[in-house]
């Protein structure tokens, strides 16, 4: 069974780096037959793509968040991350990591504030 799972800080200073794990068990991060995605969604809004991994390790970003953004894999751990540089309060929002788009995370709130 594929099971997904994040973690990292729940609380952000503004300005500051969020870097975020996804830790997967049940399914290669490396095999040619997915693709590993980070979606979040603030606050009374609906889900937004971040950017995904393909098997080869090459990511690729929405436009409007690419010069923020970068998801980097550890295969030994089986594991991806994403790094958003210079949050802001709009930033604030549950994250989830992605088996696109069949195995999810359960989620994880992060609050950007000073």
């Amino acid at each position: 069974q594929v099971q997904l799972r994040e973690s990292g800080p729940l609380l952000v200073k503004p300005s500051q780096t969020l870097s975020l794990a996804c830790s997967v068990s049940g399914h290669s991060i490396t095999t040619n037959t997915a693709l590993w995605a980070w979606v979040r969604q603030p606050p009374g809004k609906g889900l937004e793509w971040l950017g995904y991994l393909d098997y080869t390790g090459t990511a690729y970003y929405i436009p409007s968040l690419k010069s923020r953004t970068s998801i980097s894999r550890d295969t030994p751990k089986n594991q991806f991350t994403l790094h958003l540089r210079s949050v802001t309060p709009e930033d604030t929002a549950t994250y989830y990591c992605t088996r696109v788009a069949d195995y999810w995370g359960p989620g994880i709130q992060v609050t950007v504030s000073s």
